[in-house]
């Protein structure tokens, strides 16, 4: 490095990083565009007014089924909990000193209780149960909880119409993330 300028040497270097980067996006695909069905794919959130629920059905009792194969060993054969938490339960302890938060006493919609059971659920295999699967157990949870009936089919239009006892529970905090006020414009500061 004794005969290179500081200049020359920093061009050389840039140009090294400018083609071994060139050259890992196309050995590896880096810096390509998702497609649409790409995004879609990961693009899975539900609202909890029940905007984006896939399409499916089915019923209570093939939640039960459902339950019994992929979710009883971690929460109990009757919600109890076990090396996963309790999902049955806990109605009127919320204001206790020993809360018990399950789906019944302490969850605000159904709709969560299916997005959440979709994305992580089971725990050592999230995303692998199938829509109709899905509506399934959450129909089973929500039915344990006293809050569908045994004979109920479970779609979008079942959890949307869910009224879930500790949905008033929550109120919205709108107090702003920072103390910092926020830049509309010519935000880029020199430093």
């Amino acid at each position: 490095m004794d005969g290179l300028k500081g200049g020359s040497f920093f061009i050389g270097l840039l140009c090294a990083f400018a083609l071994t980067h060139a050259s890992a996006q196309s050995q590896y695909g880096l810096g390509t565009k998702a497609t649409e069905a790409q995004i879609a794919s990961w693009n899975i959130d539900v609202a909890p007014d029940g905007k984006a629920l896939p399409p499916g059905r089915a019923t209570v009792a093939d939640g039960e089924k459902v339950y019994m194969n992929s979710c009883v060993s971690c929460h109990g054969v009757k919600l109890e909990g076990g090396v996963g938490p309790a999902l049955a339960g806990g109605e009127g302890t919320l204001t206790t000193d020993k809360p018990l938060k399950t789906v019944g006493s302490y969850w605000p919609y159904a709709t969560t209780l299916f997005d959440y059971i979709r994305r992580a659920m089971p725990f050592q295999a999230p995303q692998s149960l199938s829509n109709e699967q899905v509506y399934a157990v959450t129909g089973y949870i929500l039915h344990m909880n006293k809050l569908l009936d045994a004979n109920a089919t479970v779609e979008a239009s079942t959890l949307v119409d869910v009224k879930m006892p500790n949905r008033d529970g929550f109120y919205t905090d709108d107090r702003p993330d920072s103390k910092a006020v926020a830049c509309m414009s010519n935000c880029l500061k020199a430093h």
